[in-house]
């Protein structure tokens, strides 16, 4: 084993909107410097950049060629901030949103930059947010239900329209054409490795929490088939490829890749991961029940477990899907950050921006400060956490948004509130799930953006009524990144040795408080109700009203 001493590694972490590359000390986990790179054209969720045309309801694609920018000027840009000699730089690791596939061709080419392929909206990345498959999902789900596919209960019953067996059906029958051109169906996670070391390596993390690999096998012919004879032979001809384990060497950095990001030719890239679970040993969030939420627009929680057991509406349970050794348990909230920044952009009155700014605070803290000048409950409401659809317990994005309680006298403050608090009712029902699983969650670790929010993390803990722990950097999935790199540099035997030298944490930063505690016992308990009676099938009427809108936009 090298030793970790005088040598750096990168970590880079590809976003919904932008990529961040984060040098740092392979001895300790010193963070010397960063760098963003905005994606040039976001997410286009309305419109195609190449054409203009308008994109119907639910859809969210992205610009492979976006991700490359951020080799090209990130790092390099990282690395000169950071004042270090580039040939010091061992290796480089990678974690990306999930799941977020593309077609590409046999070399890795997406079809979007095949000639001719420019204008079909399906040749491009879909998103991690992209749910326009929610039919085809709805159809995985009934047909698995049906066969008894022994597969169906380690993902909590429930296949996401987010993930790629969905995504790729509805590819098959909207745009057959380039369903039959493309070779590969593949994670961006494991393309921007392709593009570093011109091997294609397909990571466990999203084969298994994401392709329905489960016990070497994904689902057979014949149930591809009953989706739709055509899809028959997917997983074999599209998908399947040689698996990477998590901090194993996908490769070696090639000579494009180098002139890309001014590093040396040939030092170690680690195999793809996926931002949450990378994130795991940066926070020291490696053991069983210490749940890791990576919380930012949106939240995953993720956490290992010594036993395999099957947690309704999880996102999926993999074998070292987070940690060698451990059965890797994931779940997670379509909209958190992002519910927060629409109720901003088009609830709140421009007295509050003005008072904000006249305060010398973000509108987003003086909504808060303001919210928690009263008593827990005085403001009358409860919402449900559903404006991006609910992706842990129910699985299903068909679900939306509400406010409930509201009159003439509510305040935006107090709508702002009731939607944090949501947020956290939400992550106890994931909490409370798995507690009667058999996977027990004794402690809630946070990483991710909103941590910077001291009310958020007490309610947090006080609706939890669990100790809260924080990462102590403010790069979470980089750094889990970079831990990952000085694995595959052959720096550390392990990932989880890595990140007991690399990691970084305050334990109980947060403490529930028992009075508290017991207050917001009573808006969970008119939570659940309305989580039940819209969310199980008691009332569906946001299915309907969602279908109403995709008929007007027909």
């Amino acid at each position: 084993m090298v030793s970790p001493r005088t040598a750096y590694v990168i970590g880079i972490d590809f976003g919904t909107l932008s990529g961040r590359a984060l040098v740092v000390d392979a001895a300790d986990g010193t963070e010397l410097a960063s760098a963003v790179h905005e994606y040039e054209h976001a997410v286009m969720d309305t419109t195609l950049a190449a054409t203009g045309a308008s994109l119907p309801p639910e859809w969210a694609l992205q610009v492979p060629n976006d991700y490359r920018e951020v080799l090209r000027k990130a790092v390099p840009d990282a690395v000169a901030a950071a004042g270090i000699d580039p040939t010091q730089v061992v290796g480089i690791a990678t974690d990306f949103t999930a799941s977020t596939p593309l077609p590409v061709l046999a070399d890795g080419t997406p079809l979007c930059e095949v000639r001719g392929f420019e204008d079909r909206p399906h040749a491009y990345v879909k998103l991690w947010k992209h749910h326009a498959g929610q039919p085809q999902a709805d159809r995985i789900n009934a047909v698995a239900r049906d066969r008894g596919e022994s597969w169906l209960p380690r993902y909590g019953g429930f296949i996401s329209s987010e993930w790629e067996y969905a995504k790729a059906l509805q590819l098959l029958e909207e745009d057959p054409e380039i369903y039959e051109r493309m070779d590969h169906w593949v994670e961006a996670a494991d393309w921007i490795i392709w593009q570093l070391t011109g091997e294609y390596v397909r990571n466990a993390c999203t084969a298994g929490y994401k392709g329905i690999l489960q016990d070497g096998e994904y689902p057979g012919p014949d149930f591809e088939a009953a989706l739709n004879p055509a899809f028959r032979g997917f997983a074999q001809t599209k998908l399947a490829h040689r698996i990477g384990q998590l901090g194993e060497r996908a490769g070696t950095l090639t000579a494009q890749a180098a002139e890309w990001t001014g590093l040396p030719q040939g030092i170690a890239v680690a195999v793809g991961n996926v931002d949450a679970h990378v994130t795991a040993p940066a926070a020291k969030a490696t053991q069983p029940g210490q749940m890791l939420a990576i919380m930012g627009t949106s939240t995953c929680h993720v956490m290992n477990g010594e036993r395999l057991a099957e947690v309704p509406g999880m996102c999926g349970v993999v074998d070292g899907g987070i940690l060698a050794g451990y059965y890797g348990y994931e779940a997670g909230q379509s909209g958190v950050g992002d519910i927060f920044a629409w109720y901003v952009k088009n609830q709140v009155p421009a007295r509050y921006f003005d008072e904000a700014k006249a305060a010398g605070k973000s509108i987003h803290q003086y909504l808060t400060d303001l919210s928690f000048e009263e008593p827990i409950g005085a403001h009358g409401l409860v919402a449900l956490d559903w404006h991006g659809g609910n992706r842990s317990v129910l699985v299903d994005t068909s679900l939306s948004g509400i406010i409930v309680g509201q009159t003439l006298a509510t305040r935006a403050e107090q709508g702002y509130r009731a939607l944090l608090e949501s947020t956290a009712f939400g992550t106890r029902t994931i909490v409370e799930t798995f507690n009667k699983s058999g996977v027990p969650v004794t402690e809630f670790v946070v990483a991710g953006g909103l941590l910077k929010n001291p009310h958020l993390m007490q309610l947090y803990a006080d609706v939890l009524n669990l100790p809260l722990s924080t990462i102590a950097s403010e790069q979470g999935p980089a750094l889990g990144s970079a831990i990952h790199a000085a694995v595959a540099a052959g720096l550390y035997s392990s990932v989880y040795e890595a990140g007991e030298a690399m990691g970084k944490v305050t334990k109980n930063a947060y403490l529930p408080n028992p009075e508290a505690a017991a207050a917001y016992d009573r808006l969970y308990a008119e939570y659940q109700q309305l989580h039940d009676y819209f969310g199980r099938g008691a009332n569906d009427v946001m299915k309907r009203l969602k279908a109403l809108r995709k008929e007007a936009h027909s």
